[in-house]
């Protein structure tokens, strides 16, 4: 994969997975930005991937569950964080559509 250390709004590659919009922004040797563009009722049921996964909620409201070595289910609203490990059971539902900042190291081929 060319890494990308600088891309303009506008030069995001854009992408639908599973029924969400999606940016693929800057790529690194080892980890990627995305900036995810949600709509009321997306929806990820309860799933797992190889990618340790941080995000900062920008606008909207969103329901995150997290069933690892600490079990969270809260509500996020703009201005949280949240930082899933690898291989870590976890589901996201909008409550209100708005945008999230996404970072996943390794980089999620899928995204690209």
């Amino acid at each position: 994969m060319k890494t990308k250390v600088f891309v303009r709004r506008e030069d995001a590659l854009k992408k639908t997975f599973k029924g969400v919009n999606l940016d693929s922004l800057a790529v690194g040797e080892k980890s990627m930005v995305t900036k995810m563009n949600y709509v009321k009722g997306n929806f990820a049921t309860l799933h797992t991937h190889p990618h340790e996964q941080c995000g900062y909620v920008i606008s909207g409201e969103y329901r995150l569950i997290v069933d690892g070595e600490e079990k969270i289910d809260v509500i996020m609203r703009p201005g949280d964080t949240y930082a899933i490990p690898g291989n870590t059971p976890h589901s996201f539902e909008v409550i209100e559509g708005g945008e999230v900042i996404d970072v996943f190291t390794p980089h999620r081929e899928d995204y690209l």
